[in-house]
C-alpha cells in the first residue's frame, strides 16, 4: 500500500466548480468549517519531505510540477477568489490539516477580505543599456559636459578623456536606471490598493538581453485592471528613444499579498 499525504493548492470561501479537466488529475474539494479546501493525494514516496527535497533539485521535474501548480489555482480563480499555497505545502493528514484550517481561520477571513475583488499584476521593467548609452549625452549634464571637453582637447587628451567617459557612462547609467525604476514604481503604486517589490533577476534567470530595472507585483482592484493597463502603455510609450520596455503579466494568484503561514504540517 502506497503512503500518501495531502497536497494542498489553494483555500476558497466558496465551493469551486471543478472542471472535468481538474478532476482527471485527482483533485477534490474538501469542505473545513466555513472553507473549502482545493487539495491532491500524493504518494510518500515522491512528495515527503526528505524526497520533495531532493526532486525540487531537478529543475525538470520541478519547472513541471510548479507550472502545474500555477495552472490549476488559475482556473479555480475563474470561479472564485482564492487564497493561494505555495508549490509543495504538503500536509501529513486530514486531522493536521483540519487543525491548520481551525487555528488560522480569522487570519484567512482576513486575507479574504482583502484581496476580495481584487487581482494581482507582475510589473517588470527592463532598460537596453545600450541603446540608452547612445543618448547619454541628452540625459546626463555631466557626460555632455564631459563630451564638449573631448571635443576642445587635444587628441593625446581626447583619450584621457574618453576612457574617463567610459567609466562615467557606466555609472551614469546607473543612475538613470535606479531614479527611472523608482519612478515606474511609484506611478504605478498610485494605481493600486497593494504593491510589493521582488528581487531584480539577473539576465540567466530573466532570459533577456536587456537589464531588469523594477520587478514589482500590484494589487489592482477588478474593475480598474483596464484602465491600469491603457496607463502602463501610456507610460511605456513617452520612452522615445525605445530603452526601456515594460512587461505586465497578470492576473496571478495573490502570493505577494497574503500572510498565512503555510509551514507542512
Amino acid at each position: 500500500m502506497i503512503n500518501e499525504l495531502i497536497y494542498v493548492y489553494c483555500i476558497a470561501v466558496n465551493p469551486p466548480g471543478l472542471i472535468d479537466e481538474l478532476k482527471a488529475r485527482g483533485l477534490k474539494s474538501i469542505e473545513i468549517g466555513q472553507f473549502n479546501v482545493l487539495i491532491k493525494n500524493v504518494p510518500e514516496i515522491e512528495f515527503s519531505e526528505e524526497n520533495l527535497k531532493q526532486n525540487i533539485a531537478d529543475l525538470r521535474w520541478l519547472e513541471a510540477n510548479a507550472r502545474e501548480h500555477i495552472n490549476v489555482i488559475g482556473m479555480i480563480m475563474g470561479y472564485t477568489s482564492v487564497i493561494p499555497f505555495k508549490f509543495g505545502t504538503i500536509f501529513k493528514t486530514l486531522e493536521s490539516l483540519e487543525k491548520f484550517i481551525s487555528v488560522y481561520s480569522g487570519s484567512l477571513l482576513e486575507n479574504f477580505e482583502f484581496i476580495k475583488g481584487r487581482e494581482e499584476w507582475a510589473v517588470k521593467i527592463y532598460c537596453d543599456r545600450k541603446a540608452l548609452s547612445k543618448h547619454i549625452d541628452e540625459l546626463s549634464e555631466t557626460a555632455a559636459a564631459l563630451e564638449k571637453q573631448i571635443m576642445a582637447s587635444s587628441p593625446g587628451k581626447a583619450f584621457l578623456l574618453q576612457r574617463k567617459k567610459a567609466d562615467l557612462i557606466e555609472n551614469e547609467l546607473d543612475r538613470i536606471c535606479k531614479e527611472r525604476g523608482q519612478s515606474y514604481f511609484s506611478e504605478l503604486a498610485i494605481l493600486s490598493e497593494a504593491n510589493s517589490l521582488n528581487n531584480l533577476l539577473p539576465k540567466e534567470v530573466s532570459g533577456r538581453d536587456d537589464t531588469m530595472i523594477l520587478n514589482a507585483s500590484f494589487l489592482v482592484n477588478s474593475d480598474k485592471v483596464s484602465h491600469v493597463k491603457d496607463i502602463f502603455i501610456k507610460l511605456g510609450s513617452r520612452e522615445v528613444n525605445s530603452s526601456f520596455h515594460i512587461e505586465i503579466t497578470g492576473p496571478w494568484p495573490p502570493f505577494s499579498f497574503i500572510s498565512i503561514n503555510e509551514k507542512t504540517q
